[in-house]
């Protein structure tokens, strides 16, 4: 016969039993995790300061008992329907409580509820194997799901309310999990009995000394913050930097065989974040990948800037950042035409600047390669959560007293997007199990996060995410009405299908409004690791269908386009290296930096990059 310890797993009756936890010292920890908590306690007061404002705890909950409280109101104007929800839900708290019973007398029965395939908070064994760790998970799965239908089923809620409601009810249901607590974790249970409390210890004298060495905002760590530096494994493609004004360093990279193609590749990631997302350890680095491919690669390294930088606009990111750049790949080349390629916001700002380019009759970029950018912000997904007007002043105020947004703002903003994945895991990991992040190249990058100034990321958050003027064709530049629709050359536009910052809908929507042919894709995964995924990896995977051109005989939605589509494993890289070969010409003699009439100033990754504000 067998017994079932706590961790879930049938031992045999020779096997060791897990050590028990002594009293004493169990007690002495406890005493030591309360002095912790009391600096803890007086690191969050010195801290309030840091933690008000636009884009911080304290005003999102504020606006989450606003929102909830309409939703509340809306529900108590309707007894009737509140009482059917209401029982609805205590109807299922019923069947799992008998379902457990019957389990209990040795009955198999299937759950009420079961966690989303991929969902990793419930991954231990204990989860399924422990009728107690069970009992708290498929609870906790119901209410989730409850409160969920209810902010759907709230007929009366415009759009927006709704957004936000959806928004908040999944911070609080993700925070709530019975996996972010002691008693109801059951690897953070075994880890304390095992170690007498000293994962508590350890976790708390982490929370103070990450709330200590902090900026603001929530303070965990999501990677060993000195297993990684720029320059040294991260970013490390080489290349020299070969211009560069007060918003950008341009980096030529240096070719990888003798011939390359003529026309040369130039690449605007988004600066709200660093460019290195594109270059991170060389067997990850979707630069180092092009250029084995044959490819003569150009990047934007956009400076990270501080209040001298404040006036700088989103026009003049256009004509200082893209179109400098352009001017300087023909320098370095001499080649009268390049390829671009827009990351995120780099590719709005490159749609915007394609705008501009045709109204000027300039012709110098021959194809264009969106990576999760939007064109019509429309269906901007759970970021128009953060842009109503209230919010937007309360931010340009902020701003305005240094001259820029704070990156740990906008940080703290994207892990909100997806807490159960990118907030909860590590609070778990490092607070409760008392653990080390573990080295993590892209979360390390997440946390490397840099300034926007005042002037550019109003205007783009007025200008695009509020008012949508790119695609109703009111947006101006340089005293140029811009019409996406007069941009007519190739383009490449991917989207990725989880993604919560451009959502896939809305880059599909934004695709179809330009007027030559796009070949438009659809990546696996999401905002990164969809992009970031070399084929070495065979991770994911990526659907091809028929060309859209300005929507005429297009698929109206995403999920049209989607039921003719041919699905693909593996990355999508090899696709976008058959296109763009297409458009770069024939194959030369490889130009290296420093060839052309531009001279190197410094090494890649250059400066800006390396820039990081107290």
């Amino acid at each position: 016969m067998t017994d079932t310890n706590t961790n879930g797993h049938d031992r045999g009756e020779d096997t060791a039993q897990p050590p028990r936890p002594d009293p004493i010292e169990l007690a002495r920890n406890f005493a030591r995790f309360l002095e912790q908590g009391g600096k803890v306690a007086s690191a969050l007061a010195q801290r309030s300061k840091d933690m008000s404002g636009p884009y911080s705890v304290t005003s999102e909950a504020g606006e989450a008992a606003k929102v909830l409280g309409e939703v509340a109101r809306q529900w108590v104007n309707e007894p009737a329907k509140l009482a059917g929800a209401q029982g609805k839900l205590l109807q299922g708290y019923a069947e799992l409580w008998g379902r457990s019973v019957r389990r209990f007398l040795g009955e198999e029965v299937e759950p009420v509820a079961k966690p989303e395939r991929g969902d990793a908070r419930f991954k231990d064994a204990d989860w399924d194997e422990s009728q107690f760790f069970d009992f708290w998970k498929q609870a906790y799965l119901l209410t989730a799901k409850w409160a969920d239908e209810m902010v759907e089923d709230t007929e009366s809620l415009d759009e927006n309310t709704r957004r936000k409601a959806a928004f908040y009810v999944n911070q609080i249901s993700s925070a709530l999990s019975p996996s972010n607590f002691v008693l109801t974790n059951p690897e953070v249970m075994r880890e304390t009995l095992a170690s007498n409390g000293e994962n508590l210890v350890k976790g708390m004298e982490q929370l103070a000394t990450d709330l200590r060495e902090s900026k603001g905002g929530l303070p965990f760590r999501q990677s060993d913050p000195d297993a990684f530096e720029v320059g040294r494994n991260l970013a490390v493609t080489p290349g020299k930097v070969v211009f560069q004004n007060d918003i950008i360093q341009l980096i030529q990279y240096s070719p990888a065989s003798e011939k390359a193609y003529e026309i040369p590749l130039l690449i605007v990631p988004p600066w709200i974040n660093k460019f290195y997302i594109l270059d991170l350890v060389p067997e990850k680095s979707f630069i180092g990948w092009a250029l084995a491919q044959g490819f003569t690669v150009f990047i934007i390294s956009w400076v990270n800037p501080d209040g001298k930088l404040a006036g700088k606009t989103f026009q003049d990111y256009m004509f200082e950042g893209i179109l400098e750049a352009v001017g300087a790949v023909k320098k370095a080349t001499g080649q009268d035409k390049l390829n671009a390629l827009g990351y995120c916001v780099g590719g709005t700002l490159l749609a915007a600047t394609l705008a501009y380019m045709a109204a000027k009759d300039d012709e110098r970029i021959a194809s264009a390669t969106f990576l999760a950018a939007q064109v019509d912000f429309t269906r901007a997904g759970d970021l128009l959560v953060f842009i109503d007007e209230t919010q937007l002043k309360a931010l340009e105020e902020m701003m305005a007293e240094h001259g820029y947004l704070e990156g740990s703002r906008m940080s703290a903003v994207f892990n909100m997007l997806r807490p159960r994945d990118l907030i909860w895991p590590y609070i778990v990991n490092n607070y409760l199990l008392g653990k080390q992040p573990l080295p993590f190249d892209l979360m390390f990058w997440n946390s490397d996060s840099t300034r926007i100034s005042a002037a550019n990321h109003s205007f783009y958050l007025r200008e695009f995410y509020q008012q949508n003027k790119l695609a109703k064709g009111e947006m101006e530049l340089g005293g140029e009405r811009l019409k996406i629709e007069k941009v007519g050359l190739p383009v490449y536009q991917l989207a990725t299908r989880e993604d919560h910052i451009a959502p896939a809908q809305s880059v599909f929507t934004g695709a179809k409004m330009f007027s030559g042919p796009v070949r438009f894709v659809l990546a696996g995964s999401g905002h990164i690791a969809g992009i970031v995924n070399p084929p070495a990896k065979n991770k994911y995977q990526h659907w091809t269908g028929k060309k859209l051109t300005s929507g005429k005989g297009s698929a109206p939605e995403l999920q049209d386009w989607l039921e003719t589509a041919k699905e693909h494993a593996g990355s999508w890289w090899p696709d976008w290296c058959a296109w763009l070969s297409k458009h770069s010409g024939n194959k030369i003699a490889a130009c290296k930096p420093g060839d052309g009439a531009l001279k190197p100033i410094e090494d890649a990754p250059g400066s800006y990059v390396k820039t990081r504000h107290s």
